[in-house]
């Protein structure tokens, strides 16, 4: 999913890949999204079929995981450096990958790269998403020979939409909570329905004050992603107890194990003018299709707890909604609308 490269000029200012209206938009089957991931408390494998490498077949998947690691404590080899030394350390990609077809490719896949929305951390434009051809090349670079060429454009859109979707909820994060917790509680004490509306509310009273951001002199600034990392074969701790719950209580808790996750590196600048760099895991599940055939994929993302401040965020914002729901609020709001 997140599957950007930095290391080319930046694009002309695109919308985002949109998912093409004559497909299902259905990845092929060495994409990890056909894949479940490994975990001791997940169901039993289901019919699909897995590739037979176990890397993931998008080439996002840090170098760490296409190689199996040695169980000597010598130094790195010179080829292991080599290696390395082509990737870029901001995404684990090789730095050039060619856009030229392929041999033996049948039919001739768009070579043009659409820009995301997604800023990127030096502040020189927007990440830029791969070509369809690009894809389709490291995908062969990496053995999945068995993919068609005829589903990479699909796959693309996909992974293009799921990262414009993730982007979307970091920067809700951000927006509570750059300016502080008690900024955050404000947003959030009134329910996740309405914290969009609470956050418009207070941003435009800080343009009217001149103090927008919480109380600094300087304009609210976006949040931008410095880096980013796909770790599919390591789910998060919330992954794996929602799969013991599942285990547990399986029909209220019972789902598929995420599909992937990945970990962006977001710069945040604070009340106080401060930069820091906050760590956003992201969980990506598919659900059960749309009766029209569509696929259906959820999200989850939240700050890393790397420390006390991200674990507040994540307890602000979530006991904001219960002490919503709890006092009845949300009842109240529409008995009021059933009034109108």
């Amino acid at each position: 999913m997140g599957w950007f490269w930095a290391d080319s000029a930046p694009a002309a200012p695109v919308a985002p890949h949109p998912m093409p209206a004559d497909s299902n938009a259905t990845p092929p089957p060495g994409c990890p999204m056909h894949k479940s991931a490994s975990s001791p408390f997940a169901a039993p494998p289901t019919t699909v079929t897995k590739p037979s490498t176990p890397a993931s077949a998008c080439p996002y998947v840090p170098p760490e995981n296409d190689t199996k690691t040695s169980t000597s404590t010598s130094a790195p080899s010179s080829t292991s450096r080599a290696i390395l030394d082509k990737l870029n350390p901001l995404n684990y990609m090789p730095k050039n990958l060619s856009n030229a077809p392929a041999a033996n490719q049948t039919i001739s896949l768009p070579l043009e790269r659409e820009a995301s929305t997604i800023p990127r951390g030096d502040g020189s434009g927007n990440w830029e998403y791969p070509s369809p051809q690009q894809m389709y090349n490291a995908m062969l670079r990496k053995g999945y020979t068995d993919t068609p060429a005829d589903a990479v454009e699909a796959m693309v859109a996909v992974h293009n939409f799921l990262n414009e979707g993730a982007w979307a909820e970091i920067v809700d994060w951000e927006r509570r909570f750059a300016g502080g917790l008690s900024r955050g509680w404000e947003i959030s004490r009134r329910g996740e329905e309405n914290a969009p509306l609470v956050s418009e509310m207070l941003a435009r009273r800080d343009r009217m004050r001149g103090t927008e951001n919480g109380g600094t002199k300087t304009a609210w600034e976006a949040p931008r992603l410095v880096r980013f990392m796909g770790r599919p074969d390591e789910p998060t701790p919330k992954a794996r107890m929602l799969q013991v719950m599942g285990w547990l209580y399986p029909s209220k808790f019972a789902s598929e194990p995420p599909f992937d996750r990945h970990d962006w590196f977001v710069r945040r600048v604070g009340p106080d003018g401060q930069e820091r760099e906050v760590r956003y895991v992201i969980d990506y599940y598919s659900g059960p299709p749309e009766p029209s055939g569509e696929p259906v994929f959820y999200l989850d993302v939240r700050p890393a707890i790397d420390g006390p401040t991200a674990a507040a965020e994540r307890l602000v914002r979530w006991g904001g909604d219960v002490w919503w729901r709890a006092k009845g609020g949300d009842v109240r709001e529409e008995l009021a609308k059933t009034k109108q």
